[in-house]
């Protein structure tokens, strides 16, 4: 079944925290430098009756960053869902792109993102250590496959006129 995407609404608040403390270890999320507060952003979610996945994003310029997005089970298509439902709403805004930041050892999330349009623009060593010092810092240290997280990679999809 395809996950149906739509706005978060009040009454899905817990079921989202419940995703966020899953996927991020709480509600805040570091990238590029910054401290985000998932819980102040807008936000997509996939039901499939139920929660089955998170994005949250900002709008800044002509763009818009997918700061989260966390789906359950994995390969279920809310993800793709989510992302698909986030470029349609960057397109009917007229924003020129989409763009996020993941880490070095987030290969499955590379994979997922490049199958899907986006090409790596970016990547900043040793911004991870960065984060975890200085804005988070229970940023584990070694992440998925067991590769240390030192590197931010940003990923974008530029959109056609």
């Amino acid at each position: 079944m395809t996950p149906v995407v739509r706005d978060a609404s009040p009454a899905d608040r817990d079921a989202v925290d419940a995703f966020h403390d899953a996927a991020w270890a709480g509600p805040l999320a570091a990238a590029h430098g910054r401290l985000y507060d998932l819980r102040t952003l807008p936000t997509l979610v996939a039901m499939a009756p139920e929660l089955v996945g998170v994005l949250t994003y900002e709008v800044v310029g002509d763009a818009l960053e997918v700061v989260s997005i966390a789906a359950r089970p994995a390969r279920s298509g809310a993800g793709s869902a989510l992302l698909a439902a986030a470029v349609d709403r960057a397109r009917a805004a007229g924003l020129r792109r989409v763009w996020l930041v993941t880490t070095n050892d987030n290969v499955d999330a590379l994979r997922f993102y490049q199958r899907r349009g986006m090409r790596i623009a970016a990547v900043d060593p040793g911004a991870v250590d960065r984060s975890r010092a200085a804005l988070k810092p229970a940023i584990p240290v070694v992440g998925a496959y067991g590769i240390p997280m030192h590197d931010e990679l940003t990923l974008v999809l530029t959109l056609d006129g």
